[in-house]
């Protein structure tokens, strides 16, 4: 593997494995898009718009096809049946180290608890480390977050000791430890 390259993400059109089926948004699931991303939790750890109305949606659509015209980054919806929307999984190039790619996740809130995080996850993971092939797959947590530290470590991601990364979400800093995954 050439560890120098710059990755470029060419999304899959479906991954399934795990009991999950991840696939594309599409303009159909602006409003489930809506019913995933209105919520307190994903407010908080996220930095999508809050409140997450329809004109946030397409907005959050327009920026996912950029991202995937541009080669940045890969959203995929979260479904059991290749239909309804139960969450989201997100690869990035990391802007700490673009030979890495970074994944992120949220399920919404009438979805959580079914392990549904963690089957996408993992099936991402697999993805990105067999048909991208970066130098590391990473998570980048709050420590507040218990709920994805705790999908994180049954991913077999291991927490590093790298120094924290601070970010800007919604005009507030949020500072985030390192998780990769371990081979």
């Amino acid at each position: 593997m050439d560890t120098n390259r710059t990755l470029t993400l060419v999304p899959p059109v479906r991954l399934e494995g795990y009991g999950v089926r991840l696939r594309e948004w599409s303009e159909a699931d602006l409003a489930d898009l809506v019913a995933l991303y209105d919520d307190p939790e994903m407010a908080r750890w996220t930095p999508v718009a809050s409140p997450f109305d329809l004109d946030a949606a397409r907005a959050y659509l327009a920026g996912a096809r950029e991202g995937r015209a541009e080669g940045r980054k890969i959203q995929l919806a979260v479904t059991t049946d290749g239909c309804l929307p139960r969450g989201e999984v997100l690869l990035f190039r990391s802007g700490a180290d673009e030979r890495d790619v970074e994944l992120a996740y949220g399920v919404g809130p009438a979805h959580r608890g079914q392990g549904l995080a963690g089957r996408a996850v993992r099936l991402a993971a697999e993805h990105t480390v067999r048909e991208i092939r970066p130098r590391r797959v990473v998570l980048r947590i709050d420590a507040a977050n218990v709920a994805s530290e705790a999908v994180a470590r049954a991913c077999a991601f291991g927490l590093t000791d790298e120094p924290p990364v601070r970010r800007v979400s919604r005009g507030r800093e949020v500072v985030l430890r390192t998780w990769r995954l371990r081979p």
